[in-house]
């Protein structure tokens, strides 16, 4: 008799295949052609299945009375007592103890992310690449924070502000090293929208409104990073932000060509009624301030264009907006020309300590305070992971979220109004190579002296200068590449992306952000309601499983449908999956099936490895779906659960109710316990099995077993098409010991 060792860890199943057992076994050749192929099966079983023979492994009875076991890695089932969740007090022992552990370095890192860099600051090495990366943002940011605040309906000089606490709190509390933080175009177009329609631009309480939104904004995004709440905004395709920005930047843009025109347009966030206003009044164009304005924009794109694309002119990118600032400036001051408006006084000094104040419209500001913090955690964070990525440095995207927060919060005590980071200085600050917060330093420094010795000498900056900033840096945001893009790789995204960007300049901006936001979300529903299901086919020569429509040469057996789930199933999307088992039920592919001739189906193997979590609405359905299954005689069987998903199964008795001897490690196993089942469904097997039960007193040796014909039906024939030809010619059957050698 043939006792093979027991393994430890895995099975190891030698197969001796004597295709051509005409030729003596004494005679030895050079070449391998006669000689028997010795072919290896590994099953790899768990460690905590050291005695594998021992677990129960069916066997198969073959036509010739041989018995050819079937290697079935024994399901370890979960202890449903001792697998309960832990109780609320352990929880908060163990994060407790946690926070004990933690090390006076750690606590320091933790309140002030600074440190982080200070502790590993190479003075000599970073401070000269710092020095000179903080004056360009900086050179860059006196200009572009007036125009945003012009943007935005306030005074120039709250522009300053907001450039100034700011960015110096963000250099200590701020986790990102190249983040540029400031006025940007964005919010303050989000600001100058909600505040138009509660106060006039020109009153005390437009500006204290804008102070306490600051307020309401840093205080939001302090809660969301404390709770870790980041994750919110993940649910905002990529494709409504850029519909979004697009479109915001249309509005911008037009919203600034008053200063162009020479005459006042109505305020709105509208295209329709930007775009009436400016033919309305186009009998008052001015060409003077459109002259300049065109000549400004055109010097600024050119500018940012040379320093794209050309590495040593990269400078001129920063410099562009003082060019431009200079440049009109010396204009209005050599020919004074009466038909362009200037930027006029502007405050000398410090901003002073200030409580914000107008807390009765505070209610009135939640949603735009919502908005504008969305805006905040996708575009500042997700530039400043990309900055961290490329520096090669961890960013914890919470911690930059309390960051941001902190600096709003210090920054509405000085007169500033919503900031947040920057594309194009953040941008600009990385290719000038600043190493860490030391650059934002220094761009702080550079507002505080423009504070101090240079206001007079702002009020002489022409409004179509500043406006042909805006529009320079607004530009970049219409991202039609990324709309050509979503239209050639996906169809539903690119629908997103146009909804929003429609509804932001028919609607407004709220109203197209809710509309993507919702637009969004519903596609995520249907996703997830409506998952993908495949029907799952062995590869030839393999033991391997998957889609049939992915992989055509893939074939299925009579008798079995292997169904593989890749989602969650929980109570939104388990009908959906209902239906479409009944669905594989009755349609069937004949012409890609094998194994014994059968008329019906009598198994269902649930692939359920990319099943991540199942409900208690799911597990009730699954139950009716047996009884359903078990009314028509239809088994189902269970492959590759996760831990958590096979803890629901048992303590739902899901387990027992199906049985635990349905449940299999790989979709495999499932196959061959099934096609034992499926034989004995075959007519005339049970008379073959008496036959075969009579005659088997006289036992044949294993070489006569091995030596009897090919014609003989074993399992091996069951797995691989009863006999029937394969559907696709496996090169190399010996990768595959359970399919039969090629004749």
């Amino acid at each position: 008799s043939f006792n093979p060792v027991p393994p430890q860890i895995s099975t190891i199943a030698f197969t001796l295949d004597f295709s051509n057992h005409h030729a003596p076994l004494t005679r030895a050749r050079s070449d391998q052609t006669n000689a028997p192929a010795v072919r290896m099966e590994i099953t790899f079983a768990s460690h905590s299945y050291s005695d594998l023979p021992s677990a129960s492994m069916p066997s198969t009875t073959t036509a010739s009375g041989s018995s050819r076991p079937i290697r079935v890695i024994p399901m370890q089932h979960p202890n449903v007592a001792s697998s309960s969740s832990l109780p609320p007090n352990v929880v908060l022992s163990q994060w407790a103890s946690k926070l004990r552990r933690m090390t006076a370095l750690e606590w320091l890192e933790f309140f002030l992310p600074c440190y982080r860099w200070i502790r590993i600051y190479k003075w000599r090495e970073y401070f000269q690449v710092d020095l000179m990366a903080g004056i360009t943002v900086g050179v860059m940011l006196v200009p572009q924070s007036m125009s945003y605040a012009k943007l935005a309906g306030l005074q120039p000089i709250y522009g300053l502000y907001s450039g100034f606490v700011p960015i110096f709190m963000y250099a200590i509390f701020g986790s990102s090293r190249q983040l540029a933080v400031g006025p940007v175009a964005l919010v303050s177009l989000l600001v100058s929208n909600v505040l138009g329609s509660v106060a006039d631009t020109s009153s005390e309480l437009y500006t204290e409104l804008a102070i306490l939104l600051a307020l309401m904004v840093g205080v939001l995004e302090c809660v969301m990073g404390l709770l870790r709440l980041g994750w919110l905004i993940r649910f905002i395709s990529h494709s409504v932000i850029s519909g979004f920005t697009s479109a915001s930047a249309i509005v911008i843009g037009l919203s600034q060509a008053k200063y162009f025109l020479g005459y006042d347009i109505d305020r709105s966030s509208k295209i329709i009624p930007l775009v009436k206003s400016i033919i309305a009044g186009a009998d008052k164009f001015s060409w003077p301030p459109f002259v300049m304005g065109s000549v400004m924009l055109t010097i600024l794109l050119v500018m940012k264009h040379l320093g794209k694309s050309r590495k040593y002119l990269r400078f001129l990118r920063a410099a562009g907006p003082l060019t431009a600032v200079v440049l009109g400036t010396a204009f209005v001051k050599i020919f004074h020309p009466p038909s362009i408006s200037l930027v006029g006084e502007i405050p000398q000094g410090l901003p002073k300590f200030s409580v914000p104040r107008a807390f009765e419209y505070a209610e009135s500001l939640i949603p735009t305070a919502f908005l504008i913090t969305g805006v905040a955690i996708l575009e500042s964070v997700g530039i400043a992971k990309a900055l961290a990525a490329k520096n090669g440095y961890e960013l914890d995207s919470n911690q930059e979220l309390f960051g941001l927060g902190v600096s709003n919060v210090l920054g509405s005590f000085f007169s500033a109004y919503p900031t947040t980071g920057s594309f194009s200085r953040s941008a600009v600050n990385h290719e000038s190579g600043a190493k860490s917060g030391v650059s934002g330093i220094v761009s702080g420094i550079i507002i505080t002296c423009a504070l101090l010795f240079l206001t007079p000498l702002f009020e002489s900056i022409p409004q179509s200068a500043l406006a042909a900033i805006v529009i320079s840096a607004v530009i970049g945001l219409v991202d039609y590449d990324e709309a050509i893009f979503l239209w050639r790789v996906d169809k539903k995204d690119f629908l997103l992306w146009t909804i929003t960007s429609t509804m932001t300049l028919f609607l407004g901006i709220e109203i197209g952000v809710l509309v993507g936001v919702g637009a969004s979300l519903a596609f995520v529903i249907h996703e997830s309601a409506n998952p993908h299901i495949a029907v799952l086919g062995r590869l030839p020569g393999t033991t391997v499983y998957r889609n049939v429509k992915q992989y055509p040469e893939a074939y299925t057996y009579n008798g079995i449908v292997i169904v593989r789930i890749d989602a969650p199933i929980y109570f939104a999307n388990i009908s959906y999956i209902k239906d479409r088992l009944r669905e594989y039920e009755v349609v069937v592919d004949s012409s890609t099936r094998r194994g014994p001739e059968v008329e019906r189906i009598s198994f269902v193997i649930l692939e359920m490895a990319p099943v991540t979590y199942v409900d208690s609405s799911a597990v009730q359905a699954l139950k009716d779906l047996y009884q359903e299954y078990k009314l028509r005689d239809i088994q189902i069987a269970i492959s590759n659960p996760n831990p958590d998903i096979l803890l629901t199964l048992s303590k739902s008795g899901l387990v027992e109710l199906i049985g635990k001897e349905w449940y299999f490690v790989r979709v495999h196993d499932a196959v061959q316990v099934c096609l034992q089942h499926v034989q004995s469904l075959k007519p005339g097997y049970e008379s073959s099995q008496s036959s075969r039960s009579s005659s088997s007193e006289d036992k044949p040796s294993i070489f006569s077993q091995l030596f009897k014909q090919r014609e003989s039906r074993t399992t091996t024939d069951l797995e691989s098409g009863n006999g029937r030809p394969p559907l696709a010619p496996i090169r190399d059957s010996q990768s595959e010991p359970l399919l039969p050698k090629e004749r």
